[in-house]
C-alpha cells in the first residue's frame, strides 16, 4: 500500500506509521512477517480489503500490517471510530487509495486535502444543490431513468431472462447523476456494452487498486502497460467532461442544475467562483462517486432481497400501502418507505461501498484513551468491520435483519457506529441523493417485481476501491395488478414539486 504517485509526484507528508505511533509495538500485527516485502502471506491482490477483515477477525479493533516496508495502522471497534469522529481532535485523511484517484479528480470535493481551498469553496457553493427544494426538482428526472430500467427488465422478464444487477444498476446510477446533476444523457439503456465513460472509470478505479499492492519504486516497471492504459481512461474521463462543459457554455444555463451552479454561482461570502479545472474536477469527482457507490448499494440490497422473502414481502407490503394505487410516488411519498430504507442501511451496514475512511490526528492525542498518536498520525477506519462489531451490533452482526434500523434500536445505539458516507466536515456531500434514488428505486422494483436468485449463486464481493456483488443475476417476474405510468414519460409527477 505505497504512497500514490500523480501528475506532481508523490503525495506530500506520507508517513509510516512507526513514526508517529509512540507504541506501536503495543498494537498486534499479522504472524509470520516476511523480510522487506512485510505482512503479505496469504494476501489476495485483487481483495486487499477482505484480506484486511480477515486480519481484523483475528488481531482486534486495532491492528497493524506491514507492506513493502510501511506501517499501517486500521481501526474497527466501536469505541475507537466514535472517538476518531471528535472533529476537534481529528481530520479526513487523504491517503491510500483516495490519493490514488488525485491523477483524475485533483482537488474535487472527495480527494481534496484538508489544506486546498477548493473544497470550502465548491462545498458552500454545491451544498444547496443537495436542499430539499433541490432533491424535490430531481426527482421527476429520478423516475424517467427508472422508466428505463423497468422497460429493460420487464423484456427479460416476459422473456424469462436473468438481469446482471450491477451492470443494470450502474446504468440506472450513472444516468441518474448525469440527466440531475448535468443535463446529459448517456443513453446507457440503449447500449449492449458499457458506456465507454464507465469502463474508463472501471479502469482508474482498478488501477487505483493497484497501486496499494505494488511497491512504489517498483510501480513504473510493474505497472507499465496498466499506466498507460491509466492515462488513456484519464485522458476519456476529461474528454467527456470538457465536452459536457462546452456544450452548457454553448447552450447557455440548464436549471439550476450542479453544473449551473458550478459554472454561474458565486461564494455567497467571498464572491469567488470556481476554476475550469475545478469545474472538470468536480464534475469528474459527482459522476464517479455519484454513481457508482449508489449502484453498489442497490446491488447488494437486491441480493439481500432476493435472499430473504420475508423481508422482500414485508417492504413490498409497505410499497403497496404507502403508495397505494398511484402509479408513481411523489417526492414526500418516498420518505415514508420506512421499512425499505432500513432494508438499505442494513445493506450498507453488511457491505457499505465505501469501505474505509482514515483519520488523521490534528495534535497529539490519545485514541480511545489506549494508543498515543503524534500529530499528522493517522489510522484506516474499516468500515465493514465497525458495522460488525459484536459489542455495538451483538454477536448476530453478520446476519442480515433490517429490524437493527428500527427507531429504537438506532436511538439505543451509541453514536458514530454507522458510517457508509464517512464521517465529519467530509462526509459525502450528497448523502441524501444517493438515500432518496435508492430507496424510490427499490420501492419501484419490489413494487413492480418478484426477485428470483440464480441457483447456487453465493455472495462474492469485489473490490475496485468501491464494492459490488461479483455475478449477481436475478430473474425479475412481473407482479400483477401493477398500475402503470402515462406513455408520456415527460409529464409533470403529481406532488414532485415537494
Amino acid at each position: 500500500m505505497p504512497e500514490a504517485p500523480g501528475r506532481a509526484g508523490r503525495p506530500k507528508g506520507f508517513r509510516s506509521a512507526e513514526l508517529d505511533w509512540p507504541e506501536l509495538e503495543r498494537i498486534p500485527h499479522p504472524p509470520y512477517r516476511v523480510p522487506l516485502l512485510g505482512d503479505v502471506l496469504g494476501v489476495s491482490r485483487s481483495t486487499p480489503l477482505q484480506d484486511s477483515m480477515r486480519h481484523a477477525r483475528r488481531l482486534g479493533p486495532v491492528f497493524r500490517r506491514r507492506v513493502f516496508g510501511k506501517e499501517f495502522v486500521f481501526v474497527w471497534g466501536g469505541r475507537h471510530a466514535a472517538d476518531l469522529a471528535d472533529e476537534s481532535r481529528f481530520a479526513k485523511h487523504v491517503g491510500l487509495g483516495v490519493a490514488n484517484l488525485r491523477p483524475v479528480a485533483g482537488d474535487g470535493l472527495f480527494t481534496a486535502y484538508n489544506h486546498e481551498p477548493n473544497w470550502q469553496l465548491a462545498h458552500d457553493v454545491l451544498a444547496p444543490g443537495f436542499s430539499r427544494e433541490a432533491m424535490a426538482g430531481y426527482h421527476p428526472m429520478m423516475l424517467d431513468v427508472a422508466r428505463r430500467l423497468t422497460e429493460h427488465w420487464d423484456r427479460a422478464a416476459a422473456a424469462g431472462r436473468a438481469v446482471d444487477v450491477p451492470g443494470d444498476m450502474t446504468k440506472l446510477t450513472l444516468e441518474t447523476i448525469a440527466r440531475t446533476g448535468f443535463g446529459h444523457d448517456f443513453g446507457s439503456f440503449e447500449r449492449t456494452r458499457p458506456h465507454p465513460f464507465v469502463t474508463a472509470m472501471v479502469g482508474t478505479l482498478t488501477y487505483a487498486q493497484r497501486l496499494n499492492t505494488v511497491p512504489y519504486p517498483l510501480a513504473p516497471l510493474l505497472l507499465r502497460g496498466a499506466s498507460r492504459r491509466n492515462a488513456a481512461d484519464i485522458a476519456h474521463l476529461d474528454s467527456t467532461v470538457d465536452a459536457l462543459v462546452r456544450a452548457r457554455r454553448a447552450n447557455g444555463p440548464g436549471d439550476g442544475d450542479l453544473l449551473d451552479r458550478m459554472l454561474e454561482t458565486a461564494h455567497p461570502e467571498t464572491g469567488e467562483r470556481l476554476a475550469p479545472e475545478n469545474v472538470r474536477r468536480q464534475v469528474i469527482t459527482f459522476l464517479v462517486a455519484g454513481h457508482e457507490t449508489t449502484s453498489g448499494a442497490l446491488s447488494f440490497a437486491l441480493h439481500h432481497l432476493s435472499r430473504h422473502p420475508e423481508a422482500a414481502a414485508r417492504a413490498r407490503a409497505e410499497v403497496d400501502r404507502v403508495w397505494g394505487d398511484a402509479a408513481e410516488p411523489a417526492y414526500d411519498q418516498v420518505a415514508r418507505l420506512r421499512y425499505v430504507r432500513r432494508v438499505l442501511d442494513e445493506s450498507l451496514r453488511l457491505w457499505p461501498t465505501a469501505p474505509a475512511f482514515a483519520r488523521e490526528a490534528r495534535e497529539d492525542t490519545v485514541l480511545a484513551g489506549e494508543h498515543p498518536m503524534r500529530r499528522g498520525a493517522w489510522t484506516l477506519v474499516l468500515t465493514p468491520m465497525l458495522h460488525r462489531d459484536p459489542e455495538v451490533w451483538g454477536a448476530d452482526a453478520e446476519r442480515f435483519d433490517p429490524d437493527r434500523f428500527e427507531a429504537a434500536a438506532v436511538r439505543s445505539r451509541a453514536p458514530h457506529t454507522f458510517k457508509p458516507f464517512g464521517t465529519g466536515a467530509r462526509a459525502c456531500i450528497g448523502r441524501q441523493f444517493a438515500l432518496h434514488e435508492a430507496t424510490l428505486v427499490l420501492g419501484l422494483l419490489l413494487r413492480r417485481y418478484a426477485l428470483r436468485p440464480e441457483p447456487g449463486y453465493r455472495l462474492r464481493v469485489t473490490e475496485r476501491l468501491t464494492l459490488m456483488p461479483e455475478g449477481l443475476r436475478l430473474h425479475p417476474e412481473r407482479r400483477t395488478a401493477v398500475r402503470e405510468p402515462a406513455s408520456d414519460a415527460r409529464r409533470p409527477v403529481s406532488g414532485a414539486g415537494g
